[in-house]
């Protein structure tokens, strides 16, 4: 089921009770008899570019994600025409899903519009369920964390643009991540959305004789926090509900933790606190979805949970790193890095006896770069002694 965004197929909706995220009651044909004044016209445009969302269907069997982060909102977007034709039941937009950088909320919000306007976009959000979480351009400011003055009124913003949060508990509390189980009993995906801004406490930032590259290396005092502590008590929550795929989609890497820029291994104890929490509340089939680093690559590592991490890394959907980006370290890497604009894909067959999943990359053409398969039974706690 769509939301109208102007289908000759369906009635219009009343902009004049209408408000962003909201579908309106009205559905009666008003024949236009007056010129419509330039900024209600204005109104009306913004209005499509932030409200047309699919309704979701929670019930339904998830076969097919997408995912994707990185995208500029001041350039060409081809990547979406790749996306649609992949045809996902749910996409995941994972963070910079603009680039703010700004403490005018009206600059945030007209480059929200920017991006709702975006045809390719404005198609994928029509047809299937988006899910949402923020990085550091579009919270506000580049590797910000909990000291950026606007963050209040940067998740109004963030809100009026994708909507209300899945989990109901969360409506109205500070942050953005957010969570949601898709599926019938033993054909369950839940879909984890942290957030790694609002709460974070300051980055280390290496001494200049550390020469490795990036700026950034662990901060190791044991009160700083990423995700807070409200969140991580929601977060254990979350992980005691019945599920059997848990996609927990991070803005910042999981695995990797050579690279000196922004990562979950910047502050080690909190890593260590997520990957213990996976183990006691023995929640299998975890898959780590990131994004931020203008790369792809696909990361694997024994974190201690009883069966091996997998952190799928997709950026950018449109700011490559092909002209400035060499070859990285990933001690955890499995197969090759890919520079390219790219996008994610998870793909789930629960028809074999033991169901099977797919990660991928996918390049602005379609084409797959990276692919592994993950038999379920892999992602089971005791699979790994």
């Amino acid at each position: 089921m769509r939301q109208d965004c102007g289908d000759k197929r369906h009635p219009p909706l009343n902009f004049q009770t209408a408000r962003p995220g909201a579908v309106s009651r009205s559905v009666r044909r008003t024949p236009v008899r007056r010129k419509i004044a330039p900024a209600a016209l204005t109104a009306l445009v913004t209005f499509a570019a932030v409200c047309c969302n699919a309704a979701p269907d929670l019930q339904q069997t998830i076969t097919r994600i997408a995912f994707g982060s990185c995208a500029r909102q001041d350039r060409p977007q081809p990547v979406w025409d790749a996306i649609n034709e992949f045809r996902p039941q749910l996409f995941l937009f994972i963070g910079d899903n603009i680039y703010a950088d700004t403490e005018d909320m009206n600059v945030m919000r007209a480059k929200y519009e920017m991006l709702g306007a975006i045809p390719g976009f404005r198609r994928l959000r029509e047809s299937c369920t988006l899910m949402a979480v923020w990085d550091d351009h579009d919270y506000g400011a580049n590797d910000a964390g909990a000291e950026y003055p606007k963050k209040v009124e940067s998740q109004q913003e963030f809100r009026r643009f994708f909507g209300p949060p899945f989990d109901p508990s969360r409506e109205g509390k500070p942050g953005v991540y957010d969570a949601a189980i898709f599926g019938p009993e033993g054909r369950r995906v839940q879909v984890i959305l942290p957030d790694t801004r609002y709460f974070r406490s300051p980055l280390f930032r290496k001494p200049k004789s550390d020469t490795s590259p990036g700026p950034y290396g662990p901060n190791l005092d044991p009160a700083a926090t990423l995700l807070g502590e409200e969140q991580w008590q929601w977060l254990e929550e979350q992980l005691k509900k019945p599920a059997e795929i848990r996609l927990i989609a991070s803005s910042i890497q999981v695995v990797p933790e050579d690279h000196g820029w922004e990562k979950w291994m910047n502050f080690p104890h909190e890593r260590d606190r997520l990957f213990e929490l996976i183990r006691k509340t023995g929640a299998a089939g975890v898959i780590f979805l990131t994004g931020d680093r203008h790369l792809a690559e696909l990361s694997m590592m024994d974190g201690g949970v009883g069966y091996p991490l997998f952190d799928l890394t997709s950026s950018s959907l449109n700011a490559s790193s092909l002209r400035w980006r060499p070859l990285e370290v990933n001690r955890h890497r499995v197969g090759t890095m890919a520079w390219g604009d790219n996008f994610g894909t998870v793909l789930i067959d629960w028809n074999r006896d033991d169901p099977l999943i797919t990660l991928q990359i996918r390049e602005v053409d379609g084409e797959v770069a990276i692919s592994r398969r993950i038999p379920l039974s892999v992602l089971q706690p005791g699979t790994i002694k």
